[in-house]
């Protein structure tokens, strides 16, 4: 299985990226509806009624944090300071079944873009509907 590699570079700095990914608060700006971390494992709630729960492999802040994901793969994120302020971010995501490659490939997509708008312009770009999912095509989910 070869792994899922995305990159977006953000204007926030780590620690603001970091505080997004790894806590409550920020991963409902822009991931899940609800992904309350309990005695290391997030109960991902989202949109479309989907529920996950995930052990936290590794919480290094500001730059490391990995999560188990869906069909038993890992989702690990990797922030580096660019130099200027900003942050780049690389999500790696191992472990993913070949049919499944090509959606979660563009699922991650659209989770980083909502981060960025979450956390550069404070902007949640999710349609917040229930009747307009992944599913149905909507990639703002």
């Amino acid at each position: 299985m070869k792994p899922i590699v995305a990159r977006v570079h953000l204007a926030s700095p780590p620690e603001k990226v970091y505080a997004a990914i790894a806590t409550d608060a920020g991963r409902t700006k822009f991931w899940a509806v609800s992904a309350v971390e309990t005695g290391g494992v997030i109960r991902f709630v989202f949109a479309n009624g989907m529920k996950h729960a995930g052990r936290v492999l590794r919480d290094e802040a500001p730059r490391h944090f990995a999560v188990h994901y869906f069909g038993g793969s890992t989702a690990a994120f990797t922030l580096e300071p660019d130099g200027g302020g900003g942050t780049d971010l690389t999500l790696s995501e191992t472990g993913v079944s070949e049919t499944d490659y090509a959606d979660q490939r563009a699922g991650w997509v659209s989770v980083l873009l909502a981060l960025k708008a979450a956390v550069d312009h404070g902007v949640d770009i999710r349609n917040d509907d229930t009747k307009k999912r992944w599913e149905d095509g909507y990639v703002d989910v």
